[in-house]
């Protein structure tokens, strides 16, 4: 026994000296190992593998605010703001005096435009300047704040404070400069960076500094001497070298542009090794590009971001099994690889495969449902797929999830005023961050916004801001709209033909060139406009098929069908053309035609709502109701808000398929988004007519029958008052009805009613 408890004692002495007793049971220790691991992968930019290392420092140590500050930095690197908030909120709770975690919660805050958030930034700083008095970055943070506060004087104070007890704060001299832009006075900022300059006289970057400061003010010459001067201080400065390399090809000296990109590329900071080829991309210089990120995976199978333009080169030329082939082999290795599967995604619906783009995203959307980037491809299915109320409701979440994604505001109004909703779309492009606003795009959807409002005198404002800055298409055509607003034709025609000079596939100037002639009360004049121009562009597709929908309009159904074709010969992939030339099969009654047509169109992409629906209409003009109700249903499997869909289902369910229990619920569902259309009354009324719930049946279809002189209204109405005993009334609305339409169906089933109550009698 007494063995026994010796070779126990000895085997703690060995763990003790090893440094393993007590490991597997501290806190402490744990907590110390994954944050040290979270920590380096984090300076290393490893966001993914840092997160996963904190939420373990976190499980052993749940209220030491350190991990959370720490998680909050990787989601910040990664650009999940929403989860870097939380964190830091986390940490604050834990501990309100965590320096770092006021400090980087103050700066977050202070990116916002919300004057609230703004004050709550402003309140942090100067807490934390009470902790620490002469933090020169907090006083730089606070100062940066009271700019955007309007408040330029306590801003500037609190620089020269800062550079009084720091003079060489790189930082409080840049924002210094920064406040005197602000105030206008672009001297004083040139005088504060060259002081700057004079004080560390061998540091590179005030010389950086002062640099950027020329080429904001264009004076490029200026801005490229104080980047070479830098460069002579320290050859390898990589942000003075891509400044210069970004100057001299501004100035177009794009070979000397390559030189410094390619050296750029070449030093050791591993940020910069994609930069050559990044030029190279732009340049559209693409197979040099490709070669040049395959090269970089190669040396470095783990950076995602290499990988990430690798893919995105393969896109652009048109390689699409190579971009699956890196996605498909780094999935392999890890089945949870987000970026991976959101970029395979935008690969997938590139090629069409809208199914399994969709079902990539659901995996990504299960492990991290604040992705901005995941909720926009979706948008962008939908959009693929005709379901442009998800399409709108994908953007919108986007955009909450991440407000500074431009691209996403400026689609989300377009789309709303494309479907007539312009208030919304210019409350949208009016909550645009503060930086952004002074973009030309958003002023280009403010304009269009304004116009559709028919808020003219704000529209002609952003209108000759527009033009002062560059005489755009966009702004050419909104002046031409303007006009033709004001009946000012001569001037409208020239700033439309203007528009079209300057891109002449704008089909929304040669469109609106049509405008201004129908204006004149000279349509005739306006098509042949338009067929001289579609004369000169025969591989235009857009070109040619505005022809058609033009000719169709002024009656010319041959030269109609002519157009939409050529349309097709330009380009097979313009599927407008197709339902544009089914639309004409139909009308002309050559429903096979039509129905050929179309099949190839939804067997290429079959979550396409807006063929499917065509489809679902020509099934019913042959008679093929269940082939329809399947049609609709894998409609609103996509887009479950379809008016046309819940509709024409819910009337098929209750007229052809006798489940009008099932009807009613799908027509209630659309009554909710358009409570008074008579057609959904229609459905309704007919709904509750197949349940032999008359008096309520009797309701819905008289305000129906108030707003629509649709005879198969008429019709149920006429059998409901029958049903209801009211023959008399009932009589004399079949009667209408029969006289204006005896071949409809329903006069059939009109007719038998009447003989059988007539019977009854």
């Amino acid at each position: 026994m007494r063995r026994i408890l010796v070779q126990r004692k000895f085997l703690i002495y060995l763990l003790l000296a090893l440094g393993l007793w007590g490991c597997a049971r501290s806190p402490e220790a744990r907590r110390d190992k994954y944050l040290n691991a979270g920590k380096n992968l984090l300076a290393k930019k490893d966001y993914g593998r840092a997160i996963l290392e904190l939420k373990n420092a976190i499980q052993a140590m749940p209220k030491d605010p350190e991990p959370h500050y720490q998680m909050a930095m990787a989601y910040l690197g990664r650009g999940e703001i929403a989860s870097g908030l939380a964190r830091l909120r986390a940490a604050l709770d834990l501990n309100p005096r965590h320096a770092a975690a006021q400090f980087a919660m103050a700066q977050l805050l202070a990116q916002t435009d919300d004057r609230d958030l703004l004050l709550d930034a402003e309140s942090r700083l100067r807490v934390l300047l009470n902790l620490t008095p002469h933090d020169p970055d907090a006083l730089n943070a606070l100062a940066l704040t009271e700019l955007k506060l309007g408040k330029p004087q306590d801003a500037v104070q609190h620089l020269e404070q800062a550079l009084a007890r720091f003079p060489k704060h790189l930082r409080s001299s840049v924002s210094l400069a920064r406040a005197k832009l602000a105030q206008k006075d672009d001297k004083a900022a040139e005088e504060i960076l060259k002081k700057a300059c004079q004080l560390d006289p061998a540091a590179p970057y005030p010389l950086v500094a002062l640099g950027r400061l020329y080429a904001y003010l264009r004076r490029d010459a200026e801005a490229e001497q104080q980047f070479r001067r830098a460069l002579q201080l320290a050859p390898d400065n990589t942000e003075a070298l891509l400044d210069l390399a970004m100057i001299v090809r501004h100035l177009g000296r794009k070979p000397e542009a390559e030189q410094h990109f390619k050296r750029l590329a070449g030093l050791k900071d591993k940020t910069y090794k994609p930069v050559f080829g990044l030029f190279l991309f732009d340049e559209g210089r693409i197979d040099e590009a490709i070669r040049e990120f395959e090269a970089l995976a190669k040396a470095d199978p783990s950076d995602l971001m290499v990988r990430s333009r690798l893919v995105s080169a393969y896109q652009r030329a048109q390689r699409i099994q190579d971009a699956e082939r890196v996605l498909n082999e780094a999935l392999q290795k890890n089945p949870k690889d987000l970026e991976a599967l959101l970029q395979r995604s935008e690969v997938f619906l590139m090629a069409g495969k809208l199914s399994q783009a969709q079902a990539d995203l659901n995996q990504v959307l299960h492990f991290r449902t604040d992705s901005p980037e995941a909720r926009y491809i979706l948008s962008k299915i939908y959009q693929a797929t005709g379901s442009t109320l998800s399409q709108r409701q994908e953007l919108s979440e986007a955009l909450k999830l991440k407000p500074e994604l431009l691209l996403v505001r400026l689609e989300l109004a377009q789309l709303l005023i494309a479907t007539r909703a312009p208030k919304t779309a210019l409350e949208v492009l009016d909550a645009t961050p503060q930086p952004q606003k002074a973009e030309p795009s958003v002023l280009v959807q403010r304009n269009w916004a304004l116009l559709a409002m028919d808020r003219l005198a704000e529209a002609r404002q952003g209108i000759d801001q527009g033009l002062a800055w560059k005489r755009l298409p966009d702004f050419l055509i909104q002046d031409g709209l303007w006009k033709l607003k004001h009946s000012d034709f001569k001037a409208a025609l020239v700033s439309l033909e203007e528009a079209l000079q300057t891109n002449p596939e704008d089909v929304r100037a040669l469109e609106a060139i049509g405008r201004v002639y129908v204006a004149q009360k000279q349509a005739p004049a306006g098509l042949q406009r338009l067929k001289d121009y579609a004369a000169r562009r025969p591989k235009s597709a857009p070109v040619q098929h505005l022809l058609g929908a033009w000719s169709l309009a002024g009656g010319e159904r041959a030269q109609a069908r002519a157009a939409f074709e050529a349309a097709k010969a330009a380009d097979s992939s313009f599927s407008a053309s197709d339902i544009a030339l089914a639309d004409l099969d139909i009308a002309e009654g050559q429903l096979e035609a039509a129905q050929k047509r179309l099949a190839p169109l939804l067997a290429a992409n079959p979550q396409n709502s807006t063929v499917r629906l065509y489809v679902a209409d020509l099934d019913i003009k042959q008679q093929r109701y269940s082939n329809a109700v399947e049609h609709y249903r894998l409609v609103l499997q996509n887009d479950p808000s379809s008016p046309v869909a819940l509709n024409n289902l819910a009337y098929l369910l209750a007229n052809n398929s006798n489940q009008p229990g099932e009807a009613l619920a799908y027509a209630q569902q659309i009554k909710e988004k358009m409570p008074n259309h008579p057609a959904v009354e229609d459905t309704i009324g007919w709904s509750l007519y197949r349940k032999g719930l008359y008096s309520a049946a009797v309701r819905e279809l008289e305000s129906a029958a108030r707003k629509s002189p649709d005879p198969v209204i008429q019709y149920h109405l006429g059998m409901a008052y029958l049903q209801l005993g009211d023959k008399s009334r009932g009589q004399r609305v079949l009667k209408a009805a029969m006289a204006s339409a005896p071949t409809l169906p329903e006069a059939q089933m009109a007719r038998d009613l009447i003989a059988r109550t007539n019977a009854e009698d």
